[in-house]
């Protein structure tokens, strides 16, 4: 799956268009390495997304193409 399609789905950023503007500034990283929209998630990567300050880093538990709104969460752990 795109990531933007998966930060889409598992509900970490709202909308894929902002999800798409993100990699294309350079805002997302998985596995330490800036990556473009179409990149491929796999499990078990980490991604790292900067919101501001702020910067948030996850890891990829399961891919999913649709998932309600209570389960999106169990797509990803946080890491810190």
């Amino acid at each position: 799956m795109r990531i933007d399609k998966y930060l889409k789905v598992s509900r970490i950023i709202k909308r894929r268009t902002i999800a798409n503007e993100a990699c294309d500034q350079g805002r997302i990283l998985a596995n330490g390495k800036v990556v473009k929209a179409s990149y491929d998630v796999k499990e078990n990567d980490i991604l790292e997304i900067k919101m501001g300050e702020k910067v948030i880093k996850i890891q990829v538990l399961s891919i999913a193409e649709h998932v309600m709104k209570n389960d999106a969460s169990s797509l990803y752990k946080v890491i810190n």
